[in-house]
């Protein structure tokens, strides 16, 4: 896992160089994870597109939420298409600084989750997937990615766990824009932190209900064939 610091988004890193099964690694510049883009300055889209590699970008967020916060920088690029693949319903005003995101995300939209690890597969160089904060939704995504490739679990909780190094910069993001800022003021400080447990709970419901990632991707629609695109996208060979 490798940080990648830009000046206006701050929870960005490559999830290359991850252990997975049969002694291979996931492959650096072929999925990033993300915060917000909205407030990406010139030299971010450059490093994102020319030096990190980014062709194709999937935002988590809901419709409300793209059109409170308005189209980012890297929508005026015509070469990196963008997916709009809501993982919370469209009613309501729900972001993803919500509690217990992560239970919910899986049950509401798996249509968007299978479109998301689609467009990761099918991507022509690295897919960026984003949401606001880059924790909970994007941790949905990266997770079921990461094990449907053979993941280690603790390797999976890290990453998700990674986020905690950047959080209070990345609360401060959210408390500056009015999209974010109730739902900021509403939750105790102390509940945005990306704990283990969260992400061992989810995994742990995955095996009960559907006996791991993979059969709950197959359930909903994610073939095998789409397992092996996704391997052979983000694993080394």
């Amino acid at each position: 896992m490798r940080w990648i610091e830009l000046e206006n988004a701050v929870n960005v890193r490559d999830i290359g160089g991850l252990p997975a099964a049969g002694g291979t690694r996931t492959r650096p510049g072929q999925l990033v994870r993300s915060d917000n883009l909205q407030d990406l300055s010139p030299a971010d889209v450059t490093h994102l597109v020319d030096e990190v590699g980014v062709t194709t970008v999937v935002d988590l967020r809901s419709v409300a939420e793209v059109e409170s916060e308005g189209p980012g920088p890297m929508k005026a690029l015509t070469s990196v298409p963008h997916l709009n693949l809501s993982l919370i319903p469209e009613s309501g005003a729900m972001t993803d600084v919500a509690k217990d995101a992560l239970a919910i995300n899986r049950e509401d939209r798996p249509d968007s989750v299978v479109g998301a690890l689609r467009a990761i597969a099918e991507a022509p160089g690295a897919a960026l997937v984003h949401c606001a904060a880059g924790k909970d939704r994007t941790g949905v995504v990266v997770a079921l990615a990461l094990t449907a490739v053979g993941v280690p679990r603790d390797e999976v909780v890290a990453d998700y766990v990674a986020t905690g190094e950047r959080i209070e910069r990345i609360l401060d993001r959210l408390r500056a824009s009015p999209t974010y800022a109730a739902d900021m003021d509403n939750i105790p400080a102390h509940e945005h932190d990306p704990r283990p447990e969260i992400m061992e709970r989810f995994l742990a419901r995955l095996d009960e209900d559907y006996g791991g990632a993979v059969g709950w991707l197959t359930s909903h629609g994610f073939t095998s064939s789409d397992v092996e695109r996704l391997r052979a996208k983000l694993l080394e060979e």
